[in-house]
């Protein structure tokens, strides 16, 4: 039975890896909480709004944008990242908010 067990559990170790994570960027005082993340491909941002104004959190980054759109005060909003690169996240409606995502491998 404990050679039927290591191969399945050596799979199991070995898979983790492959796991997309979750990073979170809180949105406070009109800013962001990380000037800067590096997270893997396949990871996701969950930008969640713990200001007491509205934000629009987008990027026009090449093969990586995205627009959230209008966040009211207490949204939370996921952004996964499929590609290997650099991104420049901002808000439009606060322009001083700066977020560099860099994606690898």
């Amino acid at each position: 039975m404990v050679k039927t067990l290591l191969p399945f559990s050596l799979l199991t170790v070995t898979a983790l890896p492959l796991l997309a994570a979750d990073h979170e960027i809180v949105q406070k005082d009109r800013c962001f909480s990380k000037p800067e993340i590096s997270i893997k491909v396949g990871d996701q941002i969950v930008f969640r709004n713990d200001d007491e104004v509205t934000h629009n959190v987008y990027s026009t980054t090449d093969g990586m944008g995205f627009d959230l759109k209008r966040q009211a005060p207490g949204a939370s909003s996921t952004v996964p990242f499929s590609k290997e690169g650099t991104a420049e996240v901002q808000c439009s409606i606060h322009p001083k908010m700066k977020l560099i995502v860099h994606v690898t491998k």
